[in-house]
């Protein structure tokens, strides 16, 4: 595997040939309306299953929220012919190993939601970047520029500031959101390794078409059967905010090196911080925007020297 530092990143003739470069000024945008666009659908996703925890298991929540994407996209692909080379894999393998992975970090991610307050899980999900950013440059050939290490180090501060590491930190659920950060860096790997040969569309697809009996084969009963007409906004919501949220943050990686993309994650705390304040009533912890203005700083700082290099 061969790299070059005077192009953008592609694929060309028999196998692949990876073209690094300092991304471009426009990049950095795209990156940045991509991330907000995931920001908000993760943030929607996150309150659906709030509400339906009460009534549904976490297996029964995400099989609705895979079968919806099965068949939006299955829709999508009859009305335009073009998405239609998706359907057919060309890196098998690679799907199914990075959707086992994310169906472990999905449900863990889902059932945190149920354990802990919004901020404490987003916050403990968000040492991913630091994974990232090391296992980006054995596995995908990343470098690890200042502004990146910046954003990096800065971030998992605000995280110690947030989370106060102490006796109440340690306890089964926080431990969970660990493991879900580790499986999500390789999911992160992995998707943007997709992205050199796969379409969006087809890594969306086969997202939602290899999790679906995973999570059925965790479902005990005819569960369509105790929907009412209360859940139809959060079904709806846990439907389209998955899909829609894992289609911005695939462009995004199209967009980005993954040590770029995934430390603009970041913003999701402060943002849930308020989510939980407003409809939970979860208390809004002064360490939480503390340990956030420090993350803030980190990613402005790393925007900044992308921007001046570009």
């Amino acid at each position: 595997m061969k790299a070059s530092r005077h192009g953008t990143g592609g694929v060309s003739g028999r196998g692949i040939h990876i073209v690094w470069s300092i991304v471009p000024q426009r990049s950095i945008l795209a990156v940045v309306l991509w991330m907000s666009g995931a920001l908000l659908a993760f943030s929607a996703t996150a309150i659906a299953v709030r509400a339906l925890a009460p009534a549904f298991s976490i297996f029964e929540m995400l099989a609705v929220r895979n079968g919806a994407g099965v068949l939006i996209l299955l829709a999508l692909a009859l009305v335009r012919p073009e998405l239609r080379p998706g359907l057919r894999p060309r890196r098998f393998g690679l799907h199914l190993t990075r959707n086992v992975l994310h169906f472990a970090g999905t449900d863990g991610w889902a059932f945190g939601l149920t354990l802990l307050p919004l901020a404490t899980v987003f916050a403990l999900e968000f040492t991913t970047p630091a994974w990232v950013a090391l296992l980006a440059i054995p596995l995908l050939k990343e470098t690890m520029t200042r502004g990146r290490l910046v954003a990096v180090v800065l971030g998992f501060i605000g995280i110690l500031v947030i989370l106060r590491p102490g006796l109440e930190s340690l306890q089964p659920a926080s431990f969970l959101m660990l493991g879900v950060a580790f499986s999500f860096a390789l999911v992160a790997i992995m998707t943007k390794r997709l992205t050199m040969t796969e379409s969006t569309f087809s890594i969306l697809f086969f997202m939602n078409l290899l999790q679906l009996p995973m999570n059925l084969a965790g479902v005990s009963r005819a569960f369509w059967l105790e929907v009412q007409s209360s859940h139809a906004l959060p079904l709806i919501g846990i439907s389209l905010g998955g899909l829609l949220a894992h289609y911005c943050l695939t462009n995004a990686y199209r967009q980005g090196d993954a040590t770029m993309v995934v430390p603009l994650d970041f913003m999701r705390i402060p943002l849930i911080a308020f989510v939980g304040w407003q409809f939970y009533g979860e208390p809004l912890d002064p360490f939480v925007f503390l340990g956030s203005f420090c993350i803030i700083i980190g990613l402005l700082y790393s925007l900044h020297r992308e921007a001046r290099t570009a």
